[in-house]
């Protein structure tokens, strides 16, 4: 075996790995390929014989690849801005939309929709150091900080990541169970199971954005919106509960992307109001968070 073929053989055992942590930071399959390939090329033009670690320079170039790629991702988000370009860019056409549908299912669609709302440096941080435990003194050389700084990246983004408990873990854990059955019952296409959770006289706000062509923007009571829900339960299984400004909602996220929010009021163990929200600028604004399982 020469050289080059000892060298791919070692970076096609790292493969999976680098693929992890380029999704979690990148947030889609294709851009994460994409950072795979970029690594193996610098792979080819470096030195290889001053490498004492394989594993970890990989870690550290895809690392570097994936924030200069989240990095000009925020340009061109702000750019767009600047020049009232509404349509936000295009993103890379993904070659297997199932084969991402099952990795995004694994990695956590509320995790990916939670840490797309953090800085370029924030989610490396995160990403590297809370799920891959690299030290604070690697990702430091990758972000350009001092360690300190960049442990106070990392406990930045594990605050917004897990959200800041503003409501007693008893209550959460009472909304949580009732948002599980909502969510049971709406991908099982349970009528039944659906009225059992919502208040009967349920008052349902959709804005201009989330509701379909035509629709009613205001729906009432139970009988009512289980025979709408049902109708789009085949996207059911994208929705994932999470912390909607502190409280149990939950996200209609394809792949990870987030799309719709489900703002619940819950009293007495049903569901009592809903606001489904879908305009880009007021997702936004939401405070999202990760719930414990």
């Amino acid at each position: 075996m020469n050289d080059q073929d000892w060298l791919a053989e070692r970076f096609e055992q790292n493969r999976g790995h680098l693929r992890a942590v380029a999704y979690r930071m990148l947030g889609s399959l294709s851009e994460a390929d994409d950072a795979i390939q970029e690594t193996w090329l610098r792979l080819g033009r470096s030195d290889t014989s001053t490498i004492d670690h394989l594993g970890g320079w990989l870690t550290t170039v895809v690392a570097r690849i994936c924030l200069d790629m989240l990095r000009s991702r925020t340009s061109r988000r702000e750019e767009s801005l600047d020049t009232e370009i509404v349509e936000p860019p295009a993103k890379t056409a993904t070659p297997d939309p199932e084969q991402e549908a099952v990795l995004a299912d694994s990695v956590g669609l509320a995790l990916l929709v939670v840490l797309d709302r953090l800085s370029p440096a924030e989610r490396l941080a995160f990403v590297l150091h809370d799920l891959f435990a690299v030290p604070f003194d690697e990702i430091a050389r990758i972000v350009g900080r001092t360690e300190e700084a960049t442990r106070q990246l990392a406990s930045r983004a594990r605050r917004r990541v897990q959200g800041g408990g503003r409501v007693p873990d008893a209550e959460l854990h009472q909304q949580r169970d009732v948002v599980d059955k909502f969510l049971v019952a709406l991908r099982a296409g349970d009528f039944e199971g659906l009225v059992a959770v919502l208040d009967p006289d349920v008052l349902v706000h959709i804005d201009e954005a989330a509701a379909a062509p035509g629709a009613a923007r205001e729906i009432r009571g139970a009988a009512s919106w289980a025979k709408n829900a049902i109708a789009f339960s085949r996207g059911a299984r994208f929705v994932r509960p999470v912390l909607v400004d502190g409280t149990v909602g939950a996200v209609l996220a394809p792949q990870g992307h987030l799309s719709r929010v489900l703002r619940l009021t819950i009293k007495e163990g049903r569901i009592r109001e809903v606001e489904i929200i879908g305009d880009s600028a007021r997702l936004q604004e939401l405070d999202l968070a990760v719930l414990e399982n």
